[in-house]
Parts: C-alpha cells; structure tokens; sequence
C-alpha cells in the first residue's frame, strides 16, 4: 500500500456499502481475504480505501462508489487529517473556482510534475486573495503530491457540482462527523446578528470559528477574521473567497492576546466568543488600553471580548455579540456593565428563547453596542428586549423533552421593529413583556442588572372570554380523545413467530427507497420549508430552514412517506399527509418511500415505532440514543394483513394527536388561571 493511501474506519465501510456497522464485523470473521487493519486501533481499526472498495466490488457488494462520497472518504481518511486535508482542497477548489482555465493543464500534468505545477498556480490565487501576510499558506509541492488523488477527485466533483458547492459539501460533513470539537452559530441566529449591525462595511469576527457570521453580514466592502485555531482561521478565509469578491484577511491566534488586526477601525463587528474562559489573559493583559469601560474580572471574559470588539470599531460603528445570559447580572461583571452604561457604548441587550444557539438548553443573549462619538453625549436609554415568550414546548404537551420550538419569523420581527425603532432616535412604544426602553439611571443601581425580563412590564395575561374559549377548546379535544381511545384488544396469546426483513434487505430488494436529510441546496424553484427533527417530534408543520448549497438535490417529502428521527430511538416515526408535500427533509431524519403495492406506509411506521425492534436498532455510542434505520425489522405479510394492521396504527396516531392537542390546551388554560388568580383578574 503506498505510504499516504487514504484510510477509512468500520462506519465509512458501512456507509459506502449501505450497511450497519454489524454486518461489516460480521465480514471480518466470516472473510479471511477481508483487507486487514493499516491503522488505528484495536478498537477502531482503520483500513485502505483502495483495498476496501475492490473488496467490497468483487464481493458485488457495491457497484461504484459515487463520486461525491469518495472524495469525502478521499479527505476524511487522508494521513495529514481531515482539517488538513480540507484546507489544501479548499486551496485547490478556489483555485478552479477562479482560475477554471488553468485546471486542465494541472490535472494532465505527469505525477512527478502536479505538486510543483499547482503550487505555482496556488501561489498566484492566494496571494491576490489574501495578501503576502495571511493565514492560508501555499501547500508545498510535496504536501500537494501526497494529497493528489483527493484533490483530483474534487475538482473533478467540482467541475460537475461547483467548487462553492463541493467545499460546503465537504465541510458539512467534516462538521457532522465532528460534532464536539465546534461551537457553531447557527444561520438564523447568525442572520438576526447581521441584521441588527445593517449594512457591514470593513467588518471583524475575532473568534470566527468556520465563518458563520462573516458569510451572513451586509452587503460587506472587506472581511476580516481571527480564530485561536488556525485550521479554522484558514477554513473560514478560503470559504468566504469562494462565497464573494470581498476582500479577505484572516489571522490564527487568540485575538484577546494577540490581535491579528491590530489597529483595525471596522465598521463592524459581529462575534460569538468563547463562554467561561478562565485562562483568557487576566494577568497579561491588566494594563491592555482596550479596557477603556473596566478591567474585566478573572471570571468575565466575555467582556473582555465586549472590549476587544469596541476597541476595534470606528466611532458610530457597531458591534452585535451573542453573549450567555449570566454576563447580565453577575455581580463581578457590575462595574464594567455601569461603565459601558454611562459611556452610551451598548445599546440594546436582546434574551432570546432557549434553543437560539449553543448551547441549546440556555437562553442566550445579544448585545448590541455602538463606539461613542468623541465629545457626543452619551445614550441616555437602553434597549430591552425578550423574545422567551415567542418559544412553547416542542414535545407538544408531552412533558418528555425540555427543548424549546423557535418561531424565527417571531423573534426576527420582534426584535427588528424595536431596534429599528429605537436605533432611529426615537423611544419605540412599549410592547408588555417584549421590549421596553429603560432609562440608564434606572439601571445604574448596586446591581447593574440587565436582564430584560427583569426591567420589562409583564406581558398582558389572558382574560377571562380568553380563558373560557380556551376551556371550551379543550373540553371538545378531551372529548375528541375519549372517542378516539382504543378499545382493548382481543389477547393473541404468545408472540408468533413470523419471517422478517430488515429495512435494509427491503431497500436493497427494491421494496422500499431509503433517503437521509439534511444536504441539498435550494430547489431552482424556489425555497420550500425544511421538517427538521423537532417539527417531526413536535407533530408540527415545516419550520425550518435550507442548509448551504452543497451540490447534493434536497430530498423533497411526499404523502406516504414514513419519517424517522436518527436521534432518540426512533420513538417519533410519523407518516407523511398532503400538508408536508414538497418540503425538504432536515438533518437527522430518514425517508422511508415504500412501494404501493408492496408495502403499506403505515403498517410500516407501526412496526418501525415497536420498543424491541427499535432497541435492537439503536446504540448508545454517546449520551444520545442513535437509530440505525437498516437494522429495523418487519415480519413479511401478505399486503391485505398489512393493511389491516395499517388502519389500527392510523387509529392509535389520531388518538395521539388528540392527546397532544389536549395537553397543550390544559397547559394553556392552567398558565392562565395561575395567572389570573395572582394578577387578580379571577376571584378563587
């Protein structure tokens, strides 16, 4: 095997072959001509490629790989590390991406010759690009020899899908297959972050991660960005030259401690910094000039960072920072909070519901701050602004998750109106429970505390025709429930024994298409809603939005089809109905498309939500529970028996939509008596 072949585990197997990771174990023993380990470990071995692919075609296990997922096997197993790797396929795709003429030439070159000839076409691109000084240095010949075929291969995807494309592709999956190791922002969050800045200008992300946040400002003249990871500060730099002409600066480093753009007057900044820093540069940096509003304590890096962003702006111009919720009213942060008051620096401090950004289970918040005028009087009010009331329980009444269903239209809408409004000098008109311009030397107390919902007037509870219609609701819903339960079942004695398929057997037979979500660009055709996983388990209808184009042709849903969560266990399968028709199935979810005369769709989703099928599915690898949809089995029945045990799983899911519906009624209607009763609004 040459020496920097690329390696894949026992989970790329399976995946190139379309198979459970148990029947790639079971190849192992049953096959001594199997290809042996190369690399890794006892635990997770790695193997050859090369050597797995033509073992798995002569087997007729697979008939061709796509070429798509060898480039992705291609990177992820390739020996100088996949961020590595990505980063010299970014290099290369930009390269193609600007230079298409060029590429050809390049690619028919002898072996000996390709390192050598890119590197002099890569020099060229990334310097016009990113300047002498930058953080994407040209791959050396050799490195580029070593990684030929990956990055053969995709250009050659490029060439077919787009370079733009195929980099997101790859970096998608990198993410996903690396949850842990980021802390990314997601688009909607990174959108309302963009919107409330307006128009960027020169802007500034000094702890970019993989860019989210540049790509989404306004209408920018230049982008600059810094990571203390300077894989990702590459990444980031590459992504945003094959996004838009903009020039583009990017630094590695920690930028608290060593500032890549020093000197800096951007229009903008817009960051989402690390949370509860402890090792930030408290002793270092005590005499920093950036602590104009206040040395920061040990425990407030975030307003370090706060410092470091106004520090870095023109004056009028405007930083937006997703900040957690603590640095509000933590009594160590008081002094810096009075001092960025008194100066008229920040401007507004939105709560947004729990779920924004991660982590997910903690309402974050945005800071929104402006540089003074030098001699400009300072701001004498400051905006409030709390969307938790714009979120409700996802599970839908069930009580049996703690997540929280985000209506982005909402809180976009929300907060734009009264920042809009308030940004253009005047006070907005007070919404109860929303948002509120509060006098500065109303919060300039001992405490210093920002939280909105602690400044704002409640919200206007439900009177009492509310509370009556509510209850009329929910008396019809329990009595819709009630007719819709289940009459008990005639007892069958012992389980029969009966002959099974696994999903996987079916797909293969034809009897059944299998499909993941999550990839795909936009539709030529527009923009259709995306069922994330939160809507499947919530019973709700499409909420969500489009990833980045990625080459890949979003899996558009259609009335039959079965869903199932990967996450979870598989407890929330549902079947499609003509209201999900044409929306693009999420990440995390699976497509079942049975064929009509072959299977029924709900005899099918009925079986699939069995307890014991669904542990037999799912491991329990990490603190989720994780469904290997091709393990699910189904007995083998007549299509009329099928249809039989079709219509009483179609029953049981109305009397479950009946449940849901009714808890959140109850839930309603004991909310607003509580708060009828403590507000005075109902006698007891």
């Amino acid at each position: 095997m040459p020496e920097n072949a690329a390696e894949v585990t026992a989970a790329g197997i399976a995946r190139l072959a379309g198979v459970g990771r148990a029947a790639v174990s079971n190849w192992r023993r049953r096959h001594p001509d199997f290809p042996k380990p190369v690399g890794g470990t006892e635990a997770s071995p790695s193997f050859a490629l090369a050597e797995i692919e033509r073992w798995l075609r002569d087997q007729g296990k697979l008939a061709e790989v796509p070429l798509r997922e060898r480039v992705w096997q291609q990177l992820a197993g390739d020996p100088a590390g996949a961020v590595t790797a990505l980063v010299r396929t970014a290099c290369v795709l930009l390269a193609v991406h600007e230079r298409p003429t060029d590429w050809p030439a390049l690619a028919a070159a002898p072996e000996e010759r390709f390192g050598t000839g890119l590197a002099v076409v890569l020099d060229t691109v990334l310097e016009r690009r990113f300047g002498t000084s930058r953080a994407v240095p040209t791959p050396s010949p050799q490195q580029l020899d070593d990684s030929a075929p990956l990055l053969r291969a995709a250009a050659e995807l490029a060439a077919a899908t787009g370079a733009r494309q195929t980099f997101e592709f790859l970096l998608g999956r990198h993410l996903d297959a690396n949850p842990r190791q980021y802390t990314l922002t997601p688009a909607p969050a990174a959108e309302l972050m963009a919107d409330l800045a307006g128009d960027a200008g020169t802007v500034l992300d000094p702890a970019c991660g993989t860019g989210a946040l540049l790509r989404a400002a306004r209408r920018p003249t230049a982008l600059c960005a810094q990571d203390a990871d300077p894989d990702l500060a590459a990444l980031t730099a590459l992504r945003l030259a094959l996004h838009g002409g903009a020039p583009v600066r990017a630094a590695g480093g920690d930028a608290l401690r060593s500032d890549g753009h020093e000197g800096l007057a951007a229009d903008t900044v817009l960051c989402h910094p690390p949370f509860n820093e402890r090792n930030w540069g408290h002793e270092e940096l005590a005499y920093d000039p950036r602590w104009e509003y206040g040395f920061p304590a040990r425990t407030e890096s975030e307003l370090a960072w706060v410092q470091h962003a106004l520090a870095r702006l023109r004056p009028g111009g405007t930083a937006v920072l997703l900040m957690p919720p603590a640095v509000a009213s933590r009594r160590s942060g008081r002094r810096v909070r009075a001092g960025l008051l008194r100066r008229g620096a920040l401007r507004a401090v939105v709560a947004l519901p729990a779920g924004a950004a991660p982590p997910y289970g903690i309402p974050l918040h945005l800071w929104v701050l402006r540089r003074p005028a030098p001699g400009g009087p300072p701001a004498s009010e400051l905006l409030l602004v709390d969307t938790a009331a714009l979120a409700s329980p996802e599970d839908g009444g069930r009580g049996d998750g703690a997540r929280e269903r985000l209506d982005w239209t909402a809180v976009r809408t929300a907060v734009l109106d009264a920042w809009r409004a308030f940004d253009r000098g005047g006070t907005p008109p007070e919404a109860p429970g929303v948002s509120r311009a509060v006098p500065v030397l109303e919060l300039l107390d001992d405490e210093v505390d920002l939280t909105p919902a602690r400044s704002l007037p409640p919200p206007a509870a439900a009177g009492t025709a509310e509370l009556s219609r509510v209850a009329g609701d929910l008396s019809r819903a329990l009595s819709r429930a009630t007719a819709l339960t289940p009459a008990p079942a005639e007892a069958a004695g012992t389980a029969a024994s009966r002959p099974s398929a696994t999903v996987g057997e079916l797909a293969r037979a034809g009897a059944l298409q299998l499909r993941s979500g999550g990839a795909g660009g936009s539709p030529a055709d527009g923009r259709p809603p995306v069922l994330t996983e939160q809507d499947l388990i919530a019973g709700r209808p499409p909420s969500g939005t489009l990833p980045d184009a990625s080459g890949e042709e979003p899996v558009l849903i259609a009335p039959g089809d079965v869903l199932v969560p990967v996450l979870g266990g598989g407890a929330f399968v549902r079947v499609a109905d003509p209201s999900l028709a044409g929306a693009v199935l999420g990440r995390h979810l699976y497509l079942l498309r049975p064929d009509p005369a072959t299977l029924d769709p709900w005899f099918l989703a009925g079986f699939l939500r069995g307890s014991a099928n669904r542990r037999q599915a799912s491991s329990h690898a990490s603190t989720a529970s994780r469904l290997d949809v091709r393990r699910l089995q189904l007995p083998r029945l007549p299509l009329a028996e099928q249809r039989r045990y079709g219509e009483r799983f179609r029953a049981l899911s109305e009397f479950e939509d009946a449940l849901r519906l009714a808890g959140r009624l109850g839930d309603r209607l004991v909310q607003g008596l509580h708060d009828g009763l403590t507000d005075g609004r109902v006698l007891p």
